[in-house]
């Protein structure tokens, strides 16, 4: 089995530090998403293992060895960092042979990806003529071509249309499921959180988490049971006997924090009140991401100003 191991690694921008003494392992069998705010390291250390820059500090090494050292990269490691990589005047064929004869790889491996990567209708077309999400599936079809043991994608899903993010998803559990190591670094905590096993969080150069995701999820967000009833006044005693703080929304429901859907369903039950509805609110990785790193983030915006209130109508 083949992993990702990052000892140490600190790599240095004249006085800024981009990676600071950063160590984690992505391990096979799993995808590992790779999350943190712009700016916290994440490009920088995935072309550090890739060897498109060196470390000031530290190693960064795929299957025990060093990209640099490594004798056929792409049979062992595919990765995507940018989607514009491809010469814009050469069609999508041209530019896998031209990656496949330099890695020794078989043709038939071209028309093999291109297949698996939807683009196979349009492989003779320039690139400069694709789309964003062509590109990327281009991209993700170069990242393929030596069949490696080791996935890494930037952003996969950037420019991709519902069912293209739906074949991402399923492509990354696929590689997963197969036994590779598969790493991928997004910003959409919703879309990340659908395919994601593991979580390796960067702020400022630094780890800040190394857990997989469900656990990391449930330490940062608080429990909540969500409730729905036809006799409020009922459930706010029951709620208020058992030391529940519980909240009120505009369209009806109820949400119970720091409980169980079993304390408040006996709860309910014994003291009669009718149920409308009754189920887990489950925290969010977008929540759980956004408590982590509220401090880490180097780019942020102020609030928007709340709208000013209408002026009175004047009577006629």
């Amino acid at each position: 089995m083949t992993s990702i191991d990052v000892r140490e690694l600190t790599k240095e921008y004249g006085t800024r530090r981009a990676v600071d003494d950063l160590s984690f392992t992505v391990r096979p069998g799993r995808v590992t998403g790779f999350l943190g705010p712009n700016g916290a390291g994440k490009s920088t250390t995935m072309r550090l293992v890739l060897g498109l820059d060196r470390p000031t500090a530290g190693t960064a090494t795929v299957g025990g060895r060093p990209y640099a050292a490594l004798e056929e990269p792409l049979r062992l490691v595919g990765a995507l960092l940018d989607a514009d990589c491809a010469h814009g005047s050469r069609t999508a064929r041209d530019h896998l042979r031209v990656l496949a004869a330099s890695n020794r790889l078989p043709a038939r491996r071209v028309d093999e990806v291109m297949e698996q990567t939807g683009i196979a209708a349009v492989a003779r077309r320039r690139v400069k003529t694709y789309s964003l999400g062509m590109r990327q599936r281009l991209g993700i079809a170069a990242a393929l071509l030596g069949d490696p043991e080791v996935v890494m994608l930037d952003e996969p899903s950037n420019g991709l249309d519902p069912e293209g993010i739906i074949w991402i998803r399923e492509l990354l559990r696929g590689l997963a499921a197969e036994g590779r190591t598969v790493l991928v670094s997004s910003h959409l905590m919703n879309e990340t959180a659908s395919f994601v096993d593991h979580l390796v969080v960067l702020g400022r150069g630094r780890l800040l988490a190394d857990t997989p995701m469900r656990e990391f999820i449930d330490a940062r967000v608080r429990p909540r049971v969500r409730v729905r009833t036809s006799d409020a006044a009922a459930l706010r005693t029951v709620l208020t006997r058992y030391g529940h703080e519980a909240v009120q929304h505009a369209d009806g429901h109820w949400t119970v924090h720091d409980t169980s859907v079993e304390a408040v369903g006996r709860a309910l039950s014994e003291a009669g009140v009718p149920v409308l509805e009754l189920t887990a609110d489950e925290g969010t990785l977008e929540e759980a991401y956004l408590d982590l790193t509220a401090a880490e983030t180097e780019f942020t915006a102020p609030a928007p100003a709340p709208a000013p209130a209408p002026a009175p109508r004047q009577e006629a």
